[in-house]
């Protein structure tokens, strides 16, 4: 077999071994869609809408959100069909390894790491902001050095974010008691945080001038296109639904509604709190930190702004659970397939999660975290999720073409075939191709290093091409 063979070496899939995964099955539909609701609404619910108003859509910015959500949405389907065909850990990295091979898999799944990975560092950097401001409301405060990493304004010297530190620990070790314990959690917070942004809405709802409305597109079409590019990325996180796959009760049934779910859900939050936000207040004044908290004191409904500010402690909480968890499953599927170290596919006997796995990266994530600047650990979440859109979008076509999946009976299909992957895919280029020169390069530099650990371990203990060897040394 010829190198280049070698490197695209596709992972087989035998539907019986769906289930030796060693996992527990314990989520259903309603666990799943609460994992996504918990990735995809976080503080930027209360941020993202004036911000977008304000600079780009004006009070079109509702349909900003809602095309986004289409964009997003189509990406969301193409992950629904691999989901219920191939239910196994790793989502798109596992999907890629399928269809396309093996070296492709490890660019792409070690892309998703950096999501996860830096996804977690700068949730937590920005939970640690807001609990400190909840606690100065008590009359509590940190000394600066304790809650702001090295380089951040106004802190000189080293410095260490304890709080966010301290966080990443503690969700952490909520995963490692168990996943039934951690989806648990997780729902009831996601269902504080919907009650809480509905008691936005119930309140301000109220106070809403028709007047706020006109213009309705003041930058015209073009500012509303950019306004969707900035939404879309606050979708991001229904990908790490389909981590799960492997700890699902009926995948083929239960992926598709988790993920299409819970973006349904999020999509009409996030169309409603807009709607409200630029009704209160002019969007020419929304361009603040805090929008949601500015409208509230606009209105003279001060005693809100609290639980609003608690509502966002808790959203980002959830955001947290979702994606070390997702972090975590995405080593357990590289690991299994021999191109990382055994130590995170090892998973416990008592709880049936990856432990070792567990504590590695939420470790790793907690220091990243605590001594990196926010403004340079956020950098890297949005580009390594558009190429596992554009991957597994444009991996539906080779999916429909594999010969082997082609008689696994799948329970979800991509409507509008092969139109609607194709169009997926070119919409998630556009937008990559539309991010800042610093992402490509970081993005660039992250991959570098991935390619250097590919040929000096990877390729070397790869459990497939051992398999081939194993088979070429007998023949």
């Amino acid at each position: 077999m010829k190198a280049s063979q070698r490197l695209l070496v596709k992972k087989s899939v035998n539907p019986a071994n769906f289930n030796k995964g060693g996992f527990e099955k314990t989520l259903s539909a309603f666990s799943l869609t609460m994992m996504g609701v918990g990735a995809i609404v976080g503080s930027g619910i209360f941020i993202t809408p004036g911000i977008i108003a304000a600079k780009y859509a004006g009070p079109a910015a509702m349909l900003s959100f809602v095309i986004a959500a289409v964009v997003c949405s189509l990406a969301a389907l193409c992950y629904a069909e691999f989901s219920s065909t191939i239910p196994l850990a790793g989502s798109a990295y596992t999907y890629v390894y399928t269809v396309f091979g093996e070296f492709l898999a490890w660019i792409l799944g070690w892309s998703l790491i950096s999501e996860y990975l830096f996804a977690v560092s700068s949730v937590a950097v920005s939970w640690s902001s807001y609990f400190q401001n909840l606690m100065s409301g008590f009359g509590l405060k940190l000394p600066t050095f304790l809650t702001a990493a090295a380089g951040t304004a106004g802190v000189s010297g080293a410095g260490f974010n304890l709080i966010a530190f301290v966080v990443v620990l503690a969700v952490s070790l909520l995963l490692v008691g168990g996943l039934q314990e951690s989806t648990r959690v997780n729902s009831i917070m996601v269902i504080v945080k919907i009650l809480v942004i509905v008691l936005f809405i119930g309140v301000a709802i109220f106070f809403v001038k028709p007047a706020n409305y006109h213009p309705f597109m003041p930058h015209g079409v073009s500012g509303l296109v950019k306004g969707a590019s900035l939404a879309f990325y606050a979708y991001i996180g229904f990908d790490a639904v389909s981590t799960a796959s492997e700890e699902v009760k009926n995948p083929k049934r239960n992926m598709p509604i988790g993920i299409v779910g819970s973006l349904v859900v999020a999509s009409i939050l996030y169309v409603a709190m807009a709607a409200v936000l630029v009704g209160v207040v002019h969007y020419s004044k929304l361009n603040v930190g805090d929008p949601v908290a500015y409208a509230l004191a606009v209105i003279h409904q001060n005693w809100a702004a609290g639980i609003v500010s608690l509502g966002a402690v808790v959203g980002m909480t959830t955001v947290l659970i979702v994606m070390l968890y997702g972090g975590t499953r995405l080593l357990f599927a590289i690991s299994r397939d021999g191109l990382l170290p055994k130590v995170f596919r090892t998973v416990s006997p008592h709880t049936k999660v990856p432990v070792k796995s567990t504590w590695i990266f939420g470790i790793i994530a907690s220091v990243f975290a605590a001594v990196i600047p926010l403004d340079k650990i956020a950098e890297l979440v949005n580009i390594g999720t558009l190429f596992a859109f554009a991957m597994v979008s444009i991996g539906v076509v080779f999916l429909r073409r594999h010969e082997t999946l082609q008689q696994i009976n799948s329970s979800f299909k991509v409507p509008f075939y092969p139109v609607l992957p194709v169009v997926s895919f070119l919409a998630c280029v556009y937008l990559m191709l539309n991010l800042q020169a610093f992402t490509w390069h970081m993005f660039g530099i992250w991959l570098v290093i991935g390619i250097v650990i590919y040929f000096a371990y990877s390729y070397r203990h790869s459990r497939i091409r051992a398999g081939l060897r194993a088979k070429e040394s007998k023949s």
